[in-house]
Parts: structure tokens; C-alpha cells; sequence
């Protein structure tokens, strides 16, 4: 049997694609526990969890919503995950904390590879994981069909623990292939019992055949059993489901429909029975078995009422309300019961638990002392999509970094940083990703945002060299202004900034005004003139002259711009666009339209390979002008039924001429006009 402790408090998560079913799910399972009086609706807005704004506005989930019930005497929590890939990140933070994840699909082969990414994760951290397909009562599913799918996108054999009990097109219950018991689904209430249908023995028994010699291949002993036709006894059978599905060897399957209450019995008995307990998963984490309280932080949340709350799952030891910890003293212990906090004097092995105003503690953290070997945290997805902000209130912009810095301590997938023009750029992982933030800045922080695109750095270089005159002479009366320079300009190689070059002898230009004449070029260089920063060139001071009372280091300054600004003309001026570095992850299957999406967007294609250690995948190489990346993610999405991403990094900047130049500079000069 497996290393569980079943008197623990053990911790499951559903995840799976947008729309597969997960919040109806937990619904069911929570009304199956008892844990509600009656199962809500997405649709009516009246489920337990998702009671957010964002939320309810979507139909979807945009957080992971924490449930705690017992089952059969024993308290499990449910976390139900977002399935929109764009915010992923809450997903994966909250799979390093469970015990056990339900992945949930629905019956359809072809929204399979939607399921990839997940089982990837899982199974690159070796969390154990069942699969539910949800939606079995919909009308022509093909679950047979959708298995052979669902297999090619996962590392892990999947094994089937039961078969449907069909009448027509329909799917009515379902044979256990252990116990080798049929049930007939009855909803709001536990399955009935009825006897295995004479037309479905023959099937039951090749499909318990194939799921014993799945087991077999990591047991050596039912393998002998099965060698010498030897029926293996029940327990030995459920003890290999356990310890396969512990150790992450298999993915146990199950089926149902959330809304109408097949099958949700079923599928907590699996739990119940097989899913390993809080000691195994902090063994499996790395987490050494002696020591001090001890705790990981996976989710953090700025709640009006409460403050911050930092949602952690208890591995070792016990904290009570109001400890003081290396960390700082907790200000409020909440336990989750149903959708809803509730305060407790202490939380212990195996609970999921919301410490209060903890701060110094970010999401990952380890409270209680970090354990040497512990498994590392999940790094913060890459940013796919960008807004440019700016608060509503003049004089809000303090405030507005301060609530998105909130934001970002909730969801780590979101950043803010300032671009090269002033504009404060909110990254993440796609448009309604950024939209559900700027709707909880208005709600939660009472910061009202206009967005735009942000804006794209381009520079500009020049081709050709030329000698300028500036010469700056003002008489006012009393101490007048006078400052007289000669300088060369000329084109460097492409990545080479700026270099200025003093040539200046005899002292035509004093040894002080020189540090002010390379200001002034500076100075001019921030905005050449088609508007944008200029680089990759070299200015020469060559010569000058001074007048011993007028001239001053503003006067050497402006004769700088003066030159600048007649001589940058004669050198051929060229708009640089920055060209970015992609590659773009999608299944092979739409690696060709992954390819037309670069090559519609002026990019470069430079290969694709097949992407490491994803089997099906493939990975296109290509130079894209960053001009063109604003909603990448978005068709790419689209084309890709959700699962394409791609990663990104600055690489050159290439000259652009012609009509797309010609209108980057007439919306920059109507920028600067406005501005």
C-alpha cells in the first residue's frame, strides 16, 4: 500500500482546459461530501467558489478557489484551478502544494492536445494525477477515441479503472474493473449497484486484462500471476494503484458528468483510497521528516478586510494564531470550509491554511526555515502580452505602482516595468489576463487605468558622415552667451552607442566646456529627427573658440544642439527597428501555421526542430520585429486550440525604410504633439 496517513488532512487539485468542467466538478464533489446544501451553477452564478467579480463577469475561473469537506470521516481541500492557459501560473503554484491533482477533459479527441501542457507539468514534477473525463452523458461522445488522443499527449500510460454502461447513445453508469461491480448513475444520490450486462462481459474483461498487465509492468510479482493465469486478489490489485499512481508510474482513469452527479462517488473513492497523504508528498518535495513547523506558501492574496493572506500548506509540525516566526508574527490563521474563511487557533500536518499579514513572505517561500534540497519553486512564466498604463488621477502613478506591485506578489506571471518612453508597461500572459488585472485595480484599490499599446522603441543611426558648425551667440545686455564648436559625425557599427571623441588642442575650446558639449550632444541624441533616440555613431570635437566673458557651459551646450541639429540631415538619417529573437512552442500539427503567422508578421523564419522532451511538439526559430508582437499570442492561441506560446528576447535592430517607416514616424510626431 502506499505511505499515506490517512487520518491527515490530504489536498487534491483540478485542473484541466478552459470549459472541461472543473468548477462544476468541485461543486458536485463538495455537495457530495456534504460540504453544501445544494449544487450551484456557472451559468446562475451560484457556485460555491468563483464569487469574485472578475470572475462572475468571465463564466470562468481567474484564480484557484480553495474548499475544504470531509469524505467518509476523513478532510481533504480541493483547489480548483483556472483553466485558461493565461493564468497558468496560479495553476502551477498550486499543484507544488497538493497531494494529488484530477486532471479534467472533456470527451472530444480533438480538444486533447489541450491537455498537454498540464500533464507535462505534472509529470515533470512527478505529481501524481488521475484523469476524469467529464461530459460523459453528453450526447456522441467517443471516449474511446478520446483516450488514444489523450495517450499521445501524455508520458504516463493511462489506465483505464472503469468502462461506460451505455443505453443508446447515452451513458448510464459504469463497470469498476477491480471489484468487478457494475453501477447505474442516480442523480443526487450514490450510484445502485445492478448486475454486469450479459452484452458487456466480454469487454469488462479484456479491459481488466489490460489495466492488470499495465500494473504488471511495474510489479513483478502479478506479472508471474499473469504469466501463470493466476487471477491476482483485489488488494493486491488496489495496492499496486496506489503505489503506481504515488509514485507518478500511471494516471488512473474515471469518467462522469459534474452537473448531473455521475460519477463524482466514484471518483472520491479513488481519492480516498489511493491518493497519497501530506507525509508522501513533503518526502516527495524534499522535505526532511524531522524539525520545526514548516510550511510552503502558494498563493498570496491582498484581501480588503483581512490584509494579506498568504495560503500555505502545512508539512511539518503545527502554527498557532498569533506565533512569532522568523518571517513575523501571524495576524490571523484561517482554515478554508467550504468557499469561506474561517479563523482557527491552529493548523497542522497536511492542512491548507491563509496566514495573516505575514508581509515579508512571498509566494514559494518556505515558513518555518528552508530544507536544504527542497524542491526549487516553479520560475515565473515569461511575458506574452503588454498594456501601457497610466492612472486616470494626475499624480496617481505612486499609488498605481503600489497596487499593481500587489497584483504581481498575487499572480508572479504579471510585471510592471517602465519603457524607454515613460510609459509604465503591465506584462503578462494575454489580454484578458491584463484586463482582470485592471478590473481588480479599480475594485480592490480603487485605481481607475487607461490603456494603450505600448510603444515600440525604435532608434535611429545615420549612413553617412559630415562636418557642422554650431555656434550659439546671445547679447542681452550685461553678460551675453557665446559657444563655438566644430565637430565631425559619423556612422559606427551596428550595437556601438554612442562615443564621443575630444580632439580639441590649444586650448580654442577651455578644458571645462568640454564635458558640456558632450552633454549637449547627449542632450540632442534622446529624440534625432524623425523623434526616437539615435545610436551607433560617433561625434568629434575638433575645434571651437570662446569669448572670455560670455561663454559658459550652457551657451557650450546649445551651440552642441545647434550643431546636432543642422548636421544630422546631411548624414542620411535611418529609422532601426528592434528585431526580436522568437521561438514559437505548438504541436507539430500546427507547425505550418505557425510559420505563416511569422511570415505574415514580417519575420524571418530560421528552422524548427522538434521541441526537447515534448513528443509531437516542435519548435519555430524566427526573427521577429518586435512592431508586430503586440497580439502574437492572441492568433497564435487562436490557431492553436490555446496551447501555442512562445518565448522571447531582444536580438538587433535593422534599418527600415519605405511606406512602414514613413507611418512609424507620422504617429510619432502626432505623439509628441499630443503629448
Amino acid at each position: 500500500m502506499t505511505s499515506k496517513s490517512p487520518s491527515l488532512p490530504r489536498a487534491c487539485a483540478l485542473v484541466g482546459p478552459f470549459a472541461a468542467g472543473k468548477t462544476s466538478l468541485l461543486e458536485a464533489m463538495l455537495f457530495a461530501c456534504g460540504a453544501i446544501g445544494r449544487q450551484g451553477r456557472i451559468k446562475d452564478g451560484t457556485t460555491t467558489c468563483d464569487s469574485s467579480p472578475e470572475a462572475r463577469a468571465r463564466l470562468m475561473s481567474v484564480e484557484p478557489n480553495i474548499a475544504s469537506a470531509e469524505y467518509l470521516g476523513e478532510k481533504w481541500t480541493f483547489i480548483d484551478c483556472p483553466g485558461s492557459v493565461e493564468f497558468q501560473q496560479d495553476s502551477y503554484n498550486a499543484l507544488m502544494a497538493v497531494d494529488v491533482a484530477v486532471v479534467v477533459c472533456e470527451p472530444d479527441p480533438a480538444r486533447a492536445v489541450m491537455v498537454a501542457p498540464v500533464l507535462k507539468f505534472l509529470d515533470g514534477h512527478k505529481i501524481p494525477h488521475l484523469l476524469f473525463v467529464n461530459k460523459i452523458d453528453t450526447a456522441g461522445t467517443r471516449l474511446k477515441e478520446t483516450l488514444e488522443a489523450l495517450q499521445a499527449v501524455s508520458d504516463r500510460p493511462l489506465v483505464m479503472r472503469e468502462i461506460p454502461i451505455r443505453e443508446g447513445d447515452a451513458v448510464t453508469g459504469y463497470i469498476d474493473l477491480v471489484s468487478e461491480r457494475a453501477y447505474k448513475y442516480r442523480p443526487g444520490q450514490t450510484s445502485a449497484v445492478i448486475k454486469i450486462p450479459d452484452a458487456l462481459k466480454g469487454e469488462e474483461s479484456a479491459a481488466r486484462q489490460e489495466m492488470l498487465e499495465h500494473l504488471a509492468d511495474f510489479d513483478d510479482h502479478l506479472m508471474e500471476e499473469l504469466l501463470e493465469d493466476i487471477q491476482p486478489p483485489a488488494d493486491e490489485v488496489y495496492a499496486d494503484l496506489g503505489k503506481d499512481l504515488a509514485e507518478d508510474l500511471i494516471v488512473p482513469v474515471f469518467f462522469g458528468s459534474a452537473e448531473n452527479d455521475g460519477g463524482i462517488h466514484r471518483l472520491l473513492k479513488a481519492l480516498r483510497h489511493d491518493a497519497p497523504g501530506p507525509a508522501a508528498t513533503a518526502a516527495r518535495l524534499g522535505v526532511k521528516a524531522e524539525g520545526s513547523a514548516l510550511a510552503t506558501v502558494f498563493k498570496t492574496v491582498h484581501a480588503a478586510h483581512t490584509g494579506k493572506l498568504s495560503f500555505a500548506r502545512v508539512w511539518r509540525g503545527e502554527f498557532t494564531d498569533n506565533q512569532s516566526l522568523d518571517v513575523g508574527r501571524i495576524g490571523g490563521l484561517y482554515l478554508m470550509t467550504g468557499g469561506t474563511p474561517t479563523k482557527v487557533a491552529k493548523a497542522g500536518v497536511g492542512d491548507v491554511c491563509a496566514f495573516g499579514r505575514l508581509d515579508a513572505v512571498a509566494t514559494g517561500q518556505v515558513i518555518g526555515g528552508a530544507d536544504a534540497g527542497m524542491e526549487p519553486w516553479p520560475v515565473p512564466l515569461p511575458p506574452l502580452f503588454a498594456f501601457a498604463l497610466a492612472a486616470e488621477k494626475k499624480g496617481d502613478d505612486v499609488k498605481l505602482t503600489g497596487a499593481i506591485a500587489k497584483l504581481a506578489e498575487e499572480d508572479p506571471s504579471l510585471s510592471l516595468d517602465h519603457g524607454e518612453f515613460g510609459e509604465q508597461v503591465l506584462r503578462g500572459q494575454g489580454e484578458i489576463h491584463l484586463q482582470v488585472a485592471i478590473d481588480r485595480l479599480k475594485s480592490r484599490f480603487n485605481m481607475a487605468v487607461v490603456t494603450a499599446k505600448p510603444t515600440v522603441p525604435y532608434k535611429e543611426t545615420i549612413r553617412k558622415s559630415t562636418s557642422v558648425h554650431g555656434r550659439h551667440k546671445k547679447q542681452s545686455g550685461g553678460h551675453g552667451q557665446f559657444g563655438d564648436i566644430h565637430i565631425d559625425i559619423a556612422p559606427l557599427p551596428r550595437g556601438s552607442g554612442f562615443k564621443f571623441v575630444d580632439k580639441i588642442v590649444g586650448g580654442v575650446v577651455p578644458r571645462q566646456y568640454i564635458p558640456s558639449v558632450e552633454e549637449g550632444v547627449a542632450d540632442f541624441l534622446r529624440q534625432g529627427p524623425f523623434g526616437f533616440p539615435v545610436v551607433d555613431l560617433q561625434v568629434t570635437l575638433t575645434s571651437g573658440s570662446y569669448h572670455a566673458v560670455d561663454s559658459s557651459d550652457m551657451a557650450f551646450k546649445t551651440a552642441a544642439r545647434i550643431a546636432m541639429s543642422e548636421g544630422m540631415p546631411q548624414c542620411d538619417p535611418v529609422l532601426l527597428e528592434p528585431i526580436l529573437a522568437v521561438e514559437i512552442s505548438v504541436p507539430a500539427d500546427f507547425t505550418a501555421k505557425a510559420q505563416r503567422i511569422v511570415s505574415g508578421r514580417r519575420g524571418q523564419i530560421l528552422g524548427y526542430d522538434a521541441k526537447e522532451g515534448w513528443q509531437g511538439w516542435d519548435t519555430v526559430s524566427a526573427y521577429l520585429p518586435q512592431a508586430e508582437m503586440d497580439d502574437l499570442i492572441v492568433e497564435l492561441r487562436s490557431l492553436t486550440m490555446g496551447v501555442g506560446t512562445f518565448s522571447w528576447k531582444f536580438d538587433h535592430l535593422q534599418e527600415i525604410s519605405g511606406r512602414v517607416a514613413e507611418k512609424v514616424v507620422e504617429a510619432r510626431k502626432e505623439a509628441l504633439a499630443s503629448a
